[in-house]
């Protein structure tokens, strides 16, 4: 199947729905990063200069009912200031209100739906609420790929009612399926993918199927311990999944018979604790009372030298507790070597993302994911069931 872009929609006229992803971070009511507004900017820009009038909708933050902090008024004013006119923030997701002013819309007109998890209809996807929200206009555009795994009234419901061929797919989330196709169906080789992050739960639908696709596979961060026990490795303190080590054992011994390079960590900065910055050195086990909280300088070599030679990089999860600067060095050895490779790059949002951006090096990649979850479970080779919705698989 395929779908359509929002550029090949008639949309003159006509009251255009468009599920967009404005989940930005707020401290006391004030924005401190517009990047996901940003990111929206194209495909309302293509919207409103076409005639089109924009109810646009988004979620932000996990609110349990109504939320004053987690009102999307700030974000229709910054909305406003960066596509030079006015966007409405309307006080609710749906009701007589709403309708009363989207009624009255006019071409070109910008307005922007109250939270939709105010409502417990959308994460429920409740028929009631689909249709109430379905109601309110004639298209739909879904630029939203941070939320494309979630089968939501906003991402899956709508469309459903609304019909494929008044469904389309907005700029942004039509460069995710294109940097991800590369990574998946056509890469450049040698495609080496770099994991990392807290647990191998999380990760090993990711790298099961991507086993069968890789060169080269890195893993960092906490997960590789459960990884570096699985083998028969001296890990100390650090955090392992003893529930996981049949899993990683079948995962080194897959790889072995694949001929996929699997990259482990062999030396680590450890801490007796989470919470410490007494930050040591140790070089191949670590010994009991240290917990590895980074990849040691030599691995980080070892790995910028793998990503240096690669023809196409995935980057999912950072190699330690990078926030902190005494544990910072692997990651940022990863995101430089990413930043600096010729190969075609691609960073899978969350932690990787916040990464990328923490050290200034998020231009240097081809594409940076606004979707973490998203990213992994296409990653993971799953279905999405906003993409779905819209008629891609």
């Amino acid at each position: 199947m395929s779908w359509q872009r929002v550029d090949q929609l008639e949309v003159s006229g006509r009251t255009v729905l468009v599920r967009l992803d404005l989940n930005v971070p707020l401290e006391s009511g004030s924005i401190t990063d517009d990047l996901r507004i940003r990111a929206a900017l194209p495909t309302l820009q293509s919207l409103v200069e076409r005639g089109a009038r924009v109810v646009a909708m988004s979620h932000l933050g996990r609110p349990k009912g109504v939320s004053d902090e987690l009102r999307l008024a700030p974000v229709a004013a910054r909305m406003s200031e960066l596509l030079g006119r006015p966007v409405t923030a309307l006080p609710e997701t749906i009701g007589d209100t709403v309708q009363a002013h989207v009624s009255a819309m006019v071409d070109g007109d910008v307005a922007l739906l109250e939270n939709l998890r105010f409502d417990p209809g959308e994460k429920a996807n409740d028929a009631a609420f689909a249709d109430a929200l379905a109601s309110l206009g004639e298209l739909y555009v879904n630029d939203a790929f941070g939320t494309a795994h979630r089968a939501h009234a906003s991402v899956v419901g709508i469309p459903e009612r609304l019909g494929r061929a008044n469904c389309a797919a907005g700029f942004l989330l039509g460069k995710e399926l294109e940097a991800f196709g590369k990574v998946l169906n056509e890469p450049a080789r040698p495609l080496v993918a770099v994991l990392g992050g807290a647990k191998v739960s999380d990760k090993l639908g990711v790298v099961s199927h991507l086993l069968d696709k890789v060169d080269a596979l890195v893993i960092g961060g906490a997960m590789a311990y459960t990884f570096l026990q699985a083998k028969g490795g001296g890990v100390g303190d650090s955090r392992v999944e003893t529930e996981m080590l049949d899993e990683a054992r079948s995962v080194i011994d897959a790889a072995a018979k694949r001929g996929v390079d699997l990259l482990l960590p062999e030396d680590h900065v450890c801490a007796a604790s989470f919470d410490s910055d007494d930050a040591q050195a140790v070089v191949g086990d670590i010994p009991a009372g240290l917990m590895g909280l980074d990849i040691g300088p030599a691995s980080a070599a070892r790995y910028v030298d793998c990503v240096a030679k690669a023809g196409t990089v995935v980057w999912n999860g950072p190699m330690g507790v990078f926030e902190r600067e005494a544990y910072a060095a692997g990651t940022l050895a990863v995101a430089r070597a990413v930043a600096n490779s010729s190969a075609y790059t691609v960073v899978g949002g969350g932690d990787s993302a916040a990464a990328v951006a923490k050290f200034g090096l998020a231009s240097e990649v081809d594409h940076v994911s606004t979707g973490g979850g998203a990213s992994l479970e296409l990653l993971e080779g799953k279905q999405l069931p906003g993409l779905a919705a819209l008629g891609h698989s």
